[in-house]
């Protein structure tokens, strides 16, 4: 007995999937910075959408639309369900921010801490894929968490400039998160030595990375010492947003393998990965695998 076609190894991320962890991680990071260091208030509202726009990207790779809400069927459990259930939280307190139109400081530190949340549970979704080597790794999760930042702090670098220049304490925060960052992925780095084709996978951005990493954060320094003109905000947002997708993608190639399986016994057993089979139609391969050695003993 066997359960849906054979499987093959998916090489990278679908373009879907991947929005739904870059807009959310920038889009949070955008939201704490804006709620954290001011700025135009549009900001919190940019970062909204863009949260929304990873949501709707990863609500476009559904097998099954009409299966949707079973998302929010396993708070308990799945680490699916509660970023599904945070999401509108983040919203509410985004919206409640806009209309309130002030400075007051548990709304503005409300629209933060439901952004940190957020990107939390993306992190804990990725930890949670206990078949893929790069994600089941324990650090998966802080460094996900500082990759939102650091996207976010250089979208709001970008984006307040329009209004003047950024003082000293965002390009500190910013420097800081950035070198969070790094320490967070060279030890996540180290601890794969076990798993060789996760490795090598990372290693191939890995030199893109540094580069991209390492001259933002000499920027944020300088510019913490010395105030940089309006101007560089402008040109370190590419330099970031390259080391930022750069840290989201180099996970995937190689570290882990999909199959268009609806489910399968196993997978049934495990909360997390049945709550994502029956919203995307899709189960990693070894358990599908697994699935199918046991079928096949009985």
């Amino acid at each position: 007995m066997s359960f849906g076609p054979n499987p093959w190894h998916q090489q990278s991320w679908d373009a879907r999937a991947a929005g739904n962890f870059m807009g959310g991680g920038a889009g949070s990071g955008l939201i704490v910075f804006a709620a954290l260091a001011g700025g135009p208030r549009w900001l919190l509202l940019a970062g909204a959408a863009l949260v929304a726009l990873g949501l709707f990207s990863v609500f476009m790779e559904i097998g099954r639309p009409l299966r949707a809400m079973n998302v929010v069927r396993h708070p308990a459990r799945s680490w699916m369900t509660r970023e599904a259930m945070v999401a509108p939280l983040l919203f509410a307190a985004v919206a409640a921010a806009w209309f309130a139109g002030t400075d007051e400081g548990w709304l503005t530190v409300l629209p933060a801490l439901a952004a940190l949340a957020f990107v939390y549970c993306q992190g804990r979704m990725l930890q949670a894929a206990k078949g893929i080597p790069a994600w089941r790794e324990p650090l998966t999760v802080p460094l996900i968490v500082a990759t939102g930042l650091t996207e976010g702090g250089g979208l709001w670098l970008l984006l307040a400039s329009t209004a003047g220049p950024a003082g000293a304490l965002p390009w500190l925060a910013f420097a800081l998160a950035l070198a969070a960052r790094f320490a967070l992925w060279l030890s996540w780095r180290r601890r794969l030595r076990a798993a060789p084709r996760a490795l090598a996978a990372i290693d191939r951005a890995g030199h893109a990375f540094k580069v991209a990493t390492l001259l933002p954060l000499a920027i944020a320094l300088w510019a913490t010492i010395s105030p940089l003109p309006p101007t560089a905000g402008i040109a370190l947002s590419p330099i970031h947003a390259f080391a930022a997708a750069t840290a989201r993608l180099s996970a995937s190639p190689s570290c882990g393998v999909a199959t268009n399986t609806f489910s399968s016994p196993i997978t049934r057993r495990i909360p997390v990965l049945a709550s994502w089979s029956r919203t995307t139609g899709s189960t990693p391969t070894s358990i599908n695998l697994l699935s199918r050695a046991r079928s096949a003993m009985q």
